[in-house]
C-alpha cells in the first residue's frame, strides 16, 4: 500500500484518487474547489464512467495542504496548467527524501514551471488521454474513457523509481507505463487537444459534434494538421503517418464528452489555451512552421477570457 497525494482534485484528479482508493491505497486530496471538496468530506468521492461506478473515502480532504506531513511515497500535481507552480510551492514542503512528485498537465511547457521548486531527481512527467472527466454535481466525476497514463523521468530520476509509482497506478486499474523519452507522447497528445480545446471553447460542441459539423471540423483538422507540422519540425519522433486519422480514432472513443477548456469556459473559467493551441503557435514561430488557424483561435479565445 501506497501514500499518496492528489494535489488537484478537479475531474481527473478525483478519477486518480478514487480508483487508487479504492485499489487499498491511503489517498489524501487537496482541491480549490470548496463545493465538491465539502460535498466529498460529507459524503465520499463518487466516480462513474469507464471504470464503473463507485464511491470511496479519502483518508484526508481539503482546500489546502497545511495540515499534512512529508511522508508520502507519491504526490500527483493534477491542476490546471495556470495552477502548476502554486501547487509546486505548496507541494514543496511535503516532499520526502524518498517522495516522487508527478506533475499532469495539458499540453507542452507546466513541468518547467514546477521544476524550479522541487528536487529535479524526484520529479516524474506525466501524460495522460483519452478519459473525457468532467465534474456533473460536487462530489461526483465522471469519465468517458481511460485511454492513457505515461511516465518518464523529467531530470535524473532513475527509470525503476519512475516504474514503481507506474505499478502503483497499475494496481488501481490505470493502462499505465513508463517511458524514457515523453515527447512523442506529448506531442501525440497534444495533436488531438489542439482539435478541441480551444475550438470547443468556441464553438460550444462535442467532440463528436465536431467532428461531424463539417465547419466546425474544418477548423479542427486545420489545427491538428499544423500541430502535425510544427511536430515534424521540431523532429519530434512521433509515430503518425496521418494525424487526421489518428485524432479521429483517438476522439471516437469519448464522442460524448466536452473538451476540458469547454467546461472550463462553461463554468466561466480561462482554461489552458496557452499550453495548448499556444503551445503550437509558439513553437511553430521558433521551428519557422505558420500557424494561423491556431493563432486565431488562441487570439479570439483569450479575447472572449478578458470579458470574465
Amino acid at each position: 500500500m501506497a501514500k499518496i497525494l492528489i494535489m488537484g482534485l478537479g475531474a481527473l484528479g478525483s478519477v486518480y484518487a478514487a480508483l487508487m482508493k479504492s485499489a487499498g491505497h491511503e489517498v489524501h486530496g487537496v482541491g480549490l474547489a470548496v463545493d465538491h471538496i465539502d460535498a466529498i468530506a460529507a459524503h465520499g468521492l463518487r466516480v462513474s464512467g469507464a471504470s464503473g461506478d463507485r464511491t470511496v473515502q479519502l483518508d484526508s480532504v481539503s482546500t489546502t495542504a497545511d495540515r499534512l506531513a512529508a511522508d508520502f511515497d507519491l504526490i500527483v500535481i493534477a491542476t490546471k496548467a495556470y495552477d502548476v507552480e502554486q501547487a509546486a510551492l505548496d507541494t514543496a514542503p511535503l516532499v520526502g527524501r524518498n517522495t516522487v512528485v508527478q506533475s499532469i498537465q495539458n499540453g507542452v511547457g507546466s513541468m518547467d514551471l514546477v521544476a524550479p521548486h522541487l528536487p529535479q531527481s524526484q520529479l516524474c512527467l506525466g501524460v495522460v488521454g483519452g478519459f473525457g472527466a468532467s465534474v456533473p454535481e460536487p462530489g461526483h466525476a465522471h469519465h468517458n474513457g481511460m485511454a492513457l497514463v505515461r511516465f518518464s523521468p523529467y531530470s535524473d530520476l532513475p527509470m525503476p523509481e519512475v516504474d514503481e509509482v507506474v505499478e502503483i497506478w497499475r494496481s488501481a486499474g490505470f493502462d499505465a507505463t513508463s517511458l524514457r523519452d515523453p515527447s512523442r507522447v506529448i506531442w501525440e497528445k497534444l495533436i488531438m487537444n489542439v482539435a478541441f480545446s480551444g475550438p470547443g471553447v468556441l464553438n460550444k460542441l462535442t467532440i463528436g459534434d465536431m467532428m461531424t459539423t463539417e465547419n466546425a471540423w474544418q477548423v479542427s483538422k486545420a489545427c491538428l494538421l499544423e500541430a502535425f507540422a510544427v511536430a515534424q519540425a521540431l523532429e519530434v519522433p512521433i509515430q503518425i503517418t496521418d494525424p487526421v486519422h489518428h485524432v479521429r480514432t483517438l476522439a471516437g472513443n469519448i464522442p460524448d464528452a466536452k473538451p476540458s477548456m469547454l467546461l472550463d469556459a462553461l463554468r466561466g473559467s480561462r482554461g489552458e489555451i496557452d499550453v495548448i493551441n499556444g503551445s503550437v503557435v509558439r513553437f511553430g514561430a521558433e521551428a519557422g512552421v505558420p500557424t494561423p488557424v491556431n493563432s486565431t483561435v488562441v487570439n479570439l479565445v483569450k479575447a472572449w477570457e478578458t470579458t470574465l
